[in-house]
């Protein structure tokens, strides 16, 4: 029996764990780097452990500290979490070599589904349909896709639909995976135009038994990277589906797998045929679907099966909800993924400290946090913040369940896609179940992201609260009406960047902007009323930046001051840090003449590599970073002077 469990993990994931362990009278050990040390997980575990080492990235990484911990602790066995060591067989090793229970597949499982090339060979041989990767590349293969053989979660991952291209990505890819996996092995494979990512839920026992808990829908993607996850699968037939069940099972029994894992199939609609990706021999992210739909704790499992139970038909494992053979799903789950990153920039992930997080929680929902308001979000590590789920008796009840959740949530500090995945919630291809790896390039949900200026009532109550804080704030005058001035020649005007203006009377009567009636203002709240409809707006001032959220929507504003430091001027042409990273390499020459849109560098940041593109065409007469360089959000990486004429 599991007396004291250690998480190699962090965040999210070490507090899913957590909670499990509390329920089931496991006491419970975090570990943690000096930037993580103020995250909630933390505070949540019987004790933590300071992990050594200088690199935050690398500090998750370092079996010898992670066992040192353990010891220190007392602790008996080891969760790995998802991610980082989770399948690292030599970690797994060390672990049994330590005399500590671990919590997972075998060490030979790992390795065995390790490398997807490997993988690949072995699910063949087990009667697993596969992808065939071509031998020689030609016109007629394209589009084609890079994959990283030892990992996974889209790093390392291109499309190429330009034979010429190929080379090209072939590098940048082997470059993601060294970087992400620690092994640059890439391999190329056909790309499967409309097709959707399914993966089925499998557990193992010690005794060769393998239990399916049906199957789960991860199509949309950004950057190859799951956003929505749903159980079960939409409008896929039942045939096909149990296909899967028995293709996952024998993927399993091909392995001897222990534990809770996913066999990951690629399908394809217009045919209903699917084929063999990757087996992730660990929990997987999304699995909180499943465990809604099928009332089941996919966690307990995981430590029942390590203390030597079995998950056959008819055997019992010890654990409250964990015998699950022979249940059958019920409703509906769909779970999103809240990332601290902007979809109008690439998705590229954002940095900063969350001012405020809060997501109401109702019969139905579920919300897995690795963060809390305070916490600051680091460019260490994945810009995951937060899984939300919610259950429903139908797929439209959970979906509307889980957009009107997002749409209440209030959060602030940091950029979200939190208005893309309502948008995705509510879109008509989505509720009808019309979902492939190409729905966000499909259809206009991202685009609609970018729409330029927030709706005007988030402009007004962001002004006038604006204001109301200054009053608060005044040292003489109290008495003197905000945005009083003898002769009203021309109102007031507030300017947001990137050059948002609103133009407003103050005085006695309080606020007076066209089309919009002030009904009442704090620096906290303010309604409005037009066309004889009142609503509140919740608003948060730091300074000159303002959070607005209301019934049309969130926006996050910065007042533009009236005069420019010169100090903050920069150049003409120049190439800024778009997130705080490191200089990974730099691709021209000061005197080079680049054109519009060619690399000029690339930035990694949260293990994603970022390519920096010249802007227009012209020459480079500046390079103020060299490889290895960390840089700050904003900093002047290079200057390209726009050809004349």
């Amino acid at each position: 029996m599991i007396s004291r469990l250690l998480v190699a993990n962090r965040a999210e994931i070490a507090s899913r764990v957590f909670r499990t362990c509390r329920s089931l009278g496991i006491q419970t050990v975090a570990v943690h780097s000096d930037a993580d040390a103020g995250l909630p997980y933390v505070r949540e575990a019987d004790v933590s452990v300071r992990l050594p080492g200088n690199a935050p990235s690398e500090t998750y990484l370092d079996v010898d500290a992670l066992l040192h911990a353990a010891k220190r602790t007392g602790a008996d066995a080891i969760h790995p979490g998802y991610g980082f060591l989770s399948e690292n067989a030599d970690f797994a090793r060390a672990v049994g070599a330590a005399g500590l229970a671990w919590v997972g597949p075998s060490p030979e499982s790992i390795e065995a589904m390790g490398s997807k090339i490997g993988a690949k060979r072995i699910m063949r041989d087990a009667g697993v349909p596969v992808l065939q990767a071509p031998a020689e590349p030609s016109d007629s293969d394209l589009p084609l896709i890079v994959k990283a053989s030892a990992g996974g979660g889209g790093r390392g991952m291109r499309i190429v639909r330009d034979l010429a291209r190929l080379d090209a990505e072939v590098a940048l890819a082997t470059a993601e995976a060294e970087s992400a996996f620690g092994d640059g092995t890439v391999f190329v494979e056909p790309y499967v135009e409309r097709s959707r990512h399914v993966e089925v839920q499998v557990v193992g026992d010690r005794h060769g038994d393998v239990l399916v808990l049906g199957e789960r829908d991860c199509s949309i993607q950004r950057r190859h990277q799951k956003v929505v996850e749903e159980a079960p699968a939409p409008d896929l037939d039942r045939t096909v589906a149990a296909a899967m069940h028995e293709a996952a099972r024998a993927a399993a029994t091909a392995i001897g797998y222990v534990g809770a894992g996913t066999v990951e199939f690629l399908y394809d609609p217009e045919t209903e045929r699917f084929f063999f990706l990757e087996m992730n021999t660990r929990l997987q992210v999304e699995h909180p679907v499943t465990e809604e739909v099928f009332g089941v704790d996919l966690v307990a499992l995981q430590l029942a099966v390590a203390e030597g139970a079995s998950c056959a038909p008819g055997r019992s494992m010890d654990r409250p909800q964990a015998h699950a053979a022979g249940l059958r799903p019920f409703g509906h789950a769909i779970e999103v993924r809240l990332y601290a990153e902007d979809p109008t920039q690439d998705f590229q992930p954002q940095s900063g400290v969350l001012t405020a997080f809060e997501i109401p929680v109702s019969e139905g929902l579920r919300v897995e946090a690795g963060f809390a308001a305070g916490s600051e979000v680091s460019t260490h590590y994945d810009a995951m913040l937060a899984k939300v789920i919610a259950h429903g008796p139908s797929r439209l009840a959970a979906a509307r369940r889980l957009a009107g959740a997002l749409d209440r949530a209030r959060i602030h500090g940091v950029t979200t896609n939190r208005d893309l995945l309502v948008r995705i919630l509510r879109d008509p291809d989505f509720l009808a179940a019309r979902v492939a790896t190409d729905f966000l390039d499909r259809t206009s949900v991202v685009a609609a992201s970018d729409t330029g200026e927030p709706p005007r009532q988030l402009l007004v109550a962001a002004t006038v609260a604006l204001a109301e804080a200054r009053r608060d704030r005044r040292v003489v005058q109290h008495g003197v009406p905000v945005g009083w001035r003898n002769v009203t020649s021309q109102p007031q005007v507030t300017t947001f960047e990137p050059d948002l203006e609103v133009a407003w009377y103050g005085g006695r009567d309080g606020y007076v902007v066209d089309g919009l009636e002030v009904a009442s203002v704090t620096p906290r709240s303010v309604t409005l009323v037009q066309d004889g409809i009142a609503a509140t707006y919740a608003v948060r001032v730091d300074g000159t930046a303002v959070e607005v959220d209301g019934p049309v929507g969130h926006a996050r504003l910065v007042e533009r001051p009236r005069f420019t430091d010169p100090a903050d001027a920069v150049a003409s042409g120049s190439l800024l840090a778009p997130m705080p990273g490191t200089v990974v390499r730099v691709a021209v020459a000061v005197g080079d003449v680049v054109e519009a849109g060619q690399q000029v560098l690339v930035l990694e940041a949260m293990k994603m590599q970022h390519p920096v593109a010249a802007p227009h065409a012209g020459t480079v007469t500046e390079i103020d970073v060299r490889p290895g360089a960390q840089v700050a959000a904003g900093e002047v990486l290079a200057v390209v002077e726009e050809e004349q004429g």
